[in-house]
């Protein structure tokens, strides 16, 4: 038993890339109908429409004008969906006079946007919300149709309590824990299906906090670890975590099982099966993740523990990212001067900007940022005053590759190979990340050898 007297259940999290249509959304529907009786359902939007809303914010500080025409898109969006899932007329019309009042709350806000041209991360965390709150509405009628007992519970109604944070926000569990516990036992049932809209909770001042970009995954590991949960499965259009990413390598394989420490470091470097911060809350727990795939539900897909399964193969994946570029600051004896390095990140993440990793030595100290936000972190600290170095550069033009595997570093001779491998491929190493994980090892190449570099420690390792 889980609390009081309700059964065992699940957390399922649905994704966008689930919910790309209606023919996609009804795959999903039948799928829930069939199997999820009992169980919760945290959703993403539909596939697009959270762009949308950030959008809509940006064209109503341009123009009032713009705001028609955002709303206009997101009604015809969900309308047509809404056709193509209903036959009833008065389903239909019922489902769409609901979706039409959740549009114009919305609407208001872009209008009060326009009216002060200033969008605060309050607002913008307030807005992005819609679009998860529209998909539960409707994933919800269309499953009742069905036949089957459904509800909605929004964050702010189960008590999902974050730090505060906004556009990046963290879950407190142990209130959190309290209002799931309090809100299951009054309102679960064992045949009942709960959808809930991923993606934010409210603040202990009641404020709405959004867990950043793809951060249903992590509210729906909150929840599984709030309602202790026998399983979170993530339902994907994919069969799981790959030893790579099949644009690179068509012929890698799936990995059946991996641990918590793999899962979230293959997240971090590109694999977009899962959110890197989904695993924190379930860990505690020890709550299994499962990833599944709708196209084919009984597949064996991969399973996230925390047992670490002792195999010949250590190395689990090769995986990547682009979204990286590097900041150089060099000057005389870094490692020696006290405060430098301090006085750079903070510059650096004083202005909203996440530092991926540092890396120093006696002459330089190496920041990764996002590309999008290189040009920023560049012009930061060539605002530092006093100057406290020689010189700031930067590359936007690199790739951060990684082997990925529990215990790497405790293996003699993974290293020797994987720069082997790449040496051969006759691909130069930029920079070299190693020791800061257990089961990872990072290093950078220049974006024009990424192919290159893939192929060969794949053959290495798998091939």
């Amino acid at each position: 038993m889980i609390y009081g007297s309700l059964p065992p259940m699940k957390v399922v999290k649905i994704g966008g890339g689930c919910l790309k249509d209606g023919k996609a959304a009804r795959t999903i529907i039948q799928l829930i109908a069939s199997r999820g009786q009992g169980d919760i359902f945290v959703v993403s939007a539909f596939y697009g429409v959270t762009n949308i809303l950030l959008s809509g914010i940006e064209s109503s500080l341009e123009s009032e004008e713009s705001i028609g025409k955002t709303i206009t898109q997101l009604k015809t969006l969900h309308h047509e969906i809404i056709h193509f899932l209903f036959s009833d007329p008065a389903r239909i019309h019922e489902l769409k006079e609901k979706m039409d009042r959740v549009l114009h709350k919305l609407e208001r806000y872009y209008y009060g946007i326009s009216f002060t041209r200033e969008a605060t991360p309050r607002m913008r965390d307030m807005v992005a919300t819609f679009g998860e709150r529209m998909s539960a509405l409707v994933l919800s009628g269309a499953v009742e149709l069905l036949g089957v007992d459904t509800g909605i519970a929004l964050p702010e109604e189960l008590g999902i309590i974050t730090d505060g944070k906004f556009m990046d926000a963290t879950a407190l569990m142990n209130p959190t824990g309290e209002n799931l516990k309090a809100f299951m036992e009054r309102e679960m049932t064992g045949s009942k299906v709960l959808f809930v809209p991923g993606f934010y909770g409210i603040s202990e001042t009641g404020e709405i906090t959004t867990f950043g970009r793809g951060g249903s995954d992590y509210s729906a590991a909150v929840v599984a670890a709030g309602v202790r949960a026998e399983v979170l499965e993530i339902w994907k259009d994919t069969p799981g975590f790959m030893t790579a990413d099949p644009d690179n390598i068509p012929h890698c394989r799936l990995i059946p099982r991996l641990t918590y420490e793999e899962a979230a470091e293959l997240a971090y470097t590109g694999a977009g099966i899962l959110h890197p911060r989904t695993v924190e809350p379930v860990r505690a727990s020890r709550i299994d993740i499962a990833i599944k795939n709708t196209y084919d539900p009984d597949a064996r897909g991969s399973l996230i523990t925390g047992d670490a399964i002792e195999t010949d193969r250590v190395i689990k994946s090769v995986s990547y990212t682009k979204d990286i570029s590097i900041l150089k600051i060099h000057a005389s004896g870094v490692g020696a001067r006290q405060g430098i390095l301090s006085l750079i990140t903070e510059a650096v993440s004083g202005q909203g900007i996440n530092i991926k990793s540092v890396i120093t030595s006696q002459t330089c100290i190496s920041l990764l940022v996002s590309r999008k936000d290189i040009g920023r972190a560049h012009e930061c600290v060539g605002n530092i005053r006093p100057i406290p170095f020689r010189e700031a550069s930067f590359r936007a033009d690199v790739a951060l590759v990684s082997i990925v595997g529990e215990g790497l570093h405790l293996n003699r001779g993974i290293a020797a190979k994987c720069f082997t491998a790449v040496s051969r491929a006759n691909v130069n190493v930029e920079m070299i990340s190693s020791g800061t994980s257990d089961a990872a090892l990072y290093f950078l190449v220049q974006e024009s050898s990424l192919d290159d570099t893939i192929q060969a420690l794949h053959a290495t390792f798998f091939d």
